[in-house]
């Protein structure tokens, strides 16, 4: 699982929230149980305004892309639950998630030597957001 953080302020994301997230990939069965899980994938963790946000993504079948979101109040980061809403992220957690399909193109389906998990893994965004 690649790791990326997001705050409102330029920095990075307080440790609590970092561990929830983490606590929450660990959690999550649904990388197993999918039909051809590649075992891969990537979490956004995201600390906004009055919300924190965590998304958590992996690859399924040749070019499915699973998520799930949470979300807590940004004072109380350790009580994250499923979000509520049918939102799939903002704009700057998109910007991870269009590397990451680029990304995924690139070292997986597209690569003329066959995929290549190991590339795809070491792949990674940064940015000023």
């Amino acid at each position: 699982m690649k790791y990326y953080g997001i705050a409102r302020n330029g920095g990075r994301p307080g440790a609590v929230l970092v561990s929830a997230a983490e606590r929450a990939v660990r959690q999550l069965p649904g990388m197993l149980d999918d039909d051809e899980p590649h075992g891969v994938g990537f979490c956004i963790v995201h600390e906004a305004g009055e919300r924190s946000y965590v998304l958590i993504d992996w690859w399924a079948a040749q070019n499915e892309i699973h998520q799930r979101m949470f979300s807590t109040q940004t004072d109380v980061p350790d009580q994250l639950a499923p979000h509520p809403s049918a939102a799939i992220g903002c704009v700057w957690e998109l910007a991870v998630t269009d590397f990451e399909r680029r990304a995924w193109l690139q070292h997986v389906l597209a690569n003329p030597n066959g995929p290549d998990l190991d590339a795809y893994v070491e792949a990674t965004f940064e940015a000023k957001l």
